[in-house]
């Protein structure tokens, strides 16, 4: 069983992950228009209380809240709540930032007309808890809105790539890509939901003119493969070189990475 002070320190690494790198970056880069892309399929409209879960700098949070909506962006780690609020004065949009847990989240029950979350509360390693939590904070009758990476696609490869090559995870924890199948999240909500409705789509990732180049990208800036590096001996780091160059060059389309995503969106009961 996992307890407060396991999930204390667990979330303690995970802000050290995530701080890692240059988060803004890979949201900017890779991820510009997904955020906007879920909150048109959840949609959220202007007078609704929306909650961001692993909002990160505000991908999701931020069109939100241009829509007029009142939006509170959550994120485990404040490092990137405090690179999103600057993008948002940027942008002429006004919400609220806390730092908070997906495991166990600071809002009361059934405060939300809408919780979101773009690629985020899929990285909560505890999924039971983190859907949950979802469930709590969205009162009945409202939408939970999720975009998460799927097992086949580009992120989900990267992932098992690294697996070998990784620390292994808490005892309990699942893969973040479980999140990107949709019945791996019908078996999470249950009955909390109905309604339930899933697309898979696809983007491109095209921020890089080679395999090689777009392996370094990802080792100078994305916080979970700096951490596996960072565990790495020259040897064992140079192996995982290897195998992340094969998988770059077995995915690479036209000049670029495409990669496919679960866009889903349920009413709580």
């Amino acid at each position: 069983m996992t307890t407060a002070t396991d999930l204390s320190a667990i979330g303690t690494k995970h802000r050290a992950l995530w701080a890692s790198g240059d988060y803004p970056t890979v949201a900017a880069d890779l991820i510009p228009d997904l955020g906007a892309t879920l909150v048109e399929f959840a949609g959220v409209t202007a007078g609704q209380r929306v909650l961001d879960v692993g909002a990160g700098t505000g991908n999701a949070a931020i069109p939100a809240a241009l829509t007029g909506a009142d939006v509170v962006a959550s994120d485990l780690t404040p490092e990137l709540l405090t690179a999103g609020e600057v993008i948002a004065t940027a942008r002429g949009a006004h919400l609220q930032w806390v730092e908070a847990d997906a495991h166990a989240l600071p809002f009361e029950t059934g405060e939300f007309d809408t919780v979101l979350s773009c690629v985020g509360v899929m990285f909560a390693p505890f999924h039971d808890r983190s859907a949950a939590e979802l469930l709590r904070v969205c009162r009945p009758g409202g939408t939970i809105g999720l975009l998460s990476w799927t097992p086949e696609g580009f992120v989900g490869r990267l992932f098992a790539t690294m697996k070998p090559f990784a620390p292994a995870p808490p005892p309990g924890a699942s893969p973040a890509p479980l999140w990107g199948d949709e019945e791996h999240l019908r078996g999470l909500f249950g009955d909390g939901v109905r309604e339930l409705r899933a697309q898979r789509r696809t983007t491109t990732f095209a921020v890089a003119d080679s395999p090689v180049a777009f392996r370094e990208w990802w080792k100078a800036n994305y916080g979970p493969t700096i951490a596996v590096y960072r565990g790495l001996d020259v040897d064992r780091a140079a192996e995982l070189d290897a195998a992340f160059l094969r998988m770059l060059e077995q995915t690479r389309t036209d000049g670029a990475w495409e990669t496919e995503y679960l866009l889903v969106t349920a009413v709580r009961t």
